[in-house]
């Protein structure tokens, strides 16, 4: 369901110079604006990245469409960017919105944890299923997480022998506007693409199988996801494009059977990011 600003709280960091805005189902969103400096095709990226990654169930960031009205604007005067020394305002209409994970006045988000932290988060083998979907989308960007504490249920502890929930790191993909090489909508290939920075986060890769089930996924991921993707994009994302975006998708459907390939070859990276990959 589309939905509307309420509330400017920040601007963030980053290429695209995304805003924190509240909204009106109560949440709050990480706001790239058609008219960013980057391309207004990274909100295609992004928004097709998060229909995608949700029919996966790897852990990102939900998304939406998101409207700003004119009113919102004039009310906010600081909700600019900044594109060649000059302030630009953001322009009225739908934009894409990153759900934010909480109220930011109350959670503590990190995009860096220490080695001791990091080998305990929560959903690390997200990490693992996240370069299946970067391989296969090619994202020109290094990967992208943020980390914060939540309540996650676990087995014994409880005297009924119940689970009982206690606080964790987890994990967060986010960050998806370079997926299809951002606005070039190509792919092109590089061992080292898609990479979390981290090897850390691959100790326990030992073979292909390790990327399952999300490969056997991927493989057959179904056309009617993509369709489904496709009628999200407001009309105007995509004006005067749509025999390109359909080329890029048929592309990426034929990429698919290419996967297990486009992984293997990540060892051929100057550091191999798989250390016990034998």
């Amino acid at each position: 369901m589309p939905i509307t600003a309420l509330r400017h709280i920040r601007r963030m960091r980053g290429g695209a110079q995304a805003h924190l805005l509240e909204a009106d189902d109560g949440h709050f969103y990480v706001v790239k604006f058609r008219n960013n400096p980057q391309h207004h095709r990274v909100l295609v990226n992004e928004l097709l990245s998060a229909v995608f990654l949700d029919y996966l169930q790897i852990a990102a960031p939900a998304g939406a469409v998101i409207q700003i009205t004119a009113s919102f604007v004039d009310a906010n005067p600081t909700m600019q960017m900044q594109v060649g020394g000059r302030e630009i305002p953001v322009e009225p209409g739908w934009h894409f919105a990153s759900r934010y994970p909480g109220d930011p006045a109350l959670a503590t988000v990190y995009d860096f944890l220490p080695d001791a932290l990091l080998a305990r988060v929560a959903n690390l083998e997200d990490f693992r299923a996240i370069l299946v979907f970067d391989k296969w989308t090619g994202n020109a960007d290094g990967r992208q997480s943020v980390f914060f504490r939540a309540m996650v249920r676990h087995a014994g502890g409880d005297p009924e022998g119940g689970p009982q929930a206690r606080p964790v790191f987890v994990a967060r993909m986010i960050d998806h506007g370079y997926a299809f090489n951002g606005p070039h909508w190509d792919f092109p290939e590089s061992p080292i693409q898609g990479l979390y920075m981290r090897s850390l986060v691959y100790e326990a890769v030992r073979s292909l199988d390790d990327f399952q089930p999300w490969l056997d996924q991927v493989v057959n991921f179904p056309e009617t996801v993509v369709d489904r993707a496709w009628k999200r994009i407001p009309a105007d994302w995509i004006a005067d494009e749509e025999d390109a975006l359909e080329g890029l998708l048929e592309e990426l459907l034929r990429r698919r059977t290419r996967l297990p390939d486009l992984i293997s070859a990540s060892r051929s990276a100057r550091t191999n990011p798989f250390p016990n990959w034998r």
